[in-house]
């Protein structure tokens, strides 16, 4: 069985696990913790990053992009697609995944200006989204696809954010925020979580935050505890 290392509220692993469950692979996962990597962890991963997909013969694979495209060649494909299709999914869903460590970024802002600042490089991520969808539930119609996968950690996010904060990083996006709802709805987002994600994120990004400030009117204090500020996957 393949076995999936993560940390629990890494974007990048969501993206792996999305693929993983729209495929109907089975596979074991183990959470470990950033700030304390094991030994044996920092010994098969090359850059002491997750995710990391350990395969059924052993091979250690690392970085999302090289474990979505090993599982697409490896099992069955989501949907058969044309070369060119193909090439126009990976560059859309890279528009994604690019953006993962920006969001984080901008979630673990101080301050408003730094927030604000943040967020401006954020938001035109969703532009060129908003720009691209059009009437149907998903990216490309109404079913789930690679590029929804990929673009499932920053819409839950998202969504997380609005239901905690109050803030809406979709905001002015109508298409997007369509999207999002969908994708929360189809309960994809929900398998590719630990069954604690919304709490753990929390005590992540909405405590010494900006994010924080706006909840509940405290000024936020540094702490290192943040995503942004280290390079722990991709």
């Amino acid at each position: 069985m393949l076995k999936l290392i993560s940390f629990k509220n890494c974007p990048f692993v969501q993206r792996v696990m999305g693929a993983l469950v729209m495929k109907n692979i089975a596979f074991e996962i183990e959470y470990i913790e950033l700030s304390n990597k094991p030994q044996w962890f920092l010994e098969i991963s090359p850059n002491g990053q997750v995710p990391v997909l350990v395969t059924e013969d052993k091979t250690v694979l690392f970085e999302s992009d090289a474990i979505v495209e090993y599982l697409d060649d490896k099992y069955a494909p989501i949907e058969q697609v044309s070369a060119e299709q193909k090439a126009l999914d990976r560059a859309w869903s890279y528009q994604a995944s690019k953006h993962y460590m920006p969001q984080c970024g901008t979630m673990s802002s101080k301050d408003q200006q730094t927030f604000e600042s943040r967020l401006a490089n954020l938001v035109k991520a969703f532009a060129k989204a908003e720009k691209q969808l059009g009437d149907s539930a998903f990216f490309k119609g109404d079913y789930i696809s690679n590029v929804d996968i990929a673009w499932l950690p920053l819409l839950h996010r998202a969504a997380v954010i609005r239901n905690r904060a109050g803030f809406d990083m979709l905001s002015g996006f109508p298409k997007v925020q369509k999207w999002q709802a969908a994708l929360i709805n189809s309960g994809l987002a929900d398998k590719t979580v630990p069954e604690n994600f919304v709490e753990t994120f929390a005590n992540f990004y909405l405590k010494n935050t900006y994010l924080a400030c706006l909840m509940d009117g405290t000024q936020p204090s540094v702490s290192a505890n943040s995503c942004a500020t280290s390079s722990c996957c991709g």
